[in-house]
């Protein structure tokens, strides 16, 4: 990979990790505001603790040069999921809503890094053809 594109990955690595790891305190801590998505989602208390477990993981597994795809993959999926609650169920106002915005920040900066590094995986790199 090239220096200039090594580093245009862990911008958007920083990012990923910065957002997920702000949240990541106040989902296990119990705050309101994630017990209320968590209660509209009807998942609260154990799949508050299940995301927030997975977010970690995939904090670590992002900022760890031999394991960020995989925390990418993890991000990005977790995401996913974050945002067709948000379309299906929660919606984007409020301060629900503004976490919804912050699920896309992390999934579109994910997206990046799997499409910067994506020759670090044989899957992804036949599929583009390089």
């Amino acid at each position: 990979m090239k220096k200039t594109s090594n580093k245009i990955s862990w911008v958007f690595q920083i990012i990923v990790a910065a957002v997920l790891g702000v949240t990541l305190l106040p989902k296990l801590t119990g705050a309101a505001i994630p017990v209320a998505l968590f209660t509209e989602l009807g998942m609260e208390p154990h799949g508050r603790y299940l995301i927030a477990s997975l977010e970690l993981l995939a904090v670590l597994l992002i900022l760890i040069p031999s394991s960020v795809i995989y925390g990418a993959f993890l991000a990005a999926g977790l995401m996913m999921g974050a945002i067709i609650g948000h379309i299906t169920k929660i919606g984007f106002e409020g301060d629900l809503g503004r976490i919804g915005f912050m699920a896309i920040v992390v999934f579109t900066s994910s997206i990046a890094v799997l499409f910067i590094r994506r020759k670090q995986l044989p899957i992804i790199s036949r599929m583009f053809g390089e």
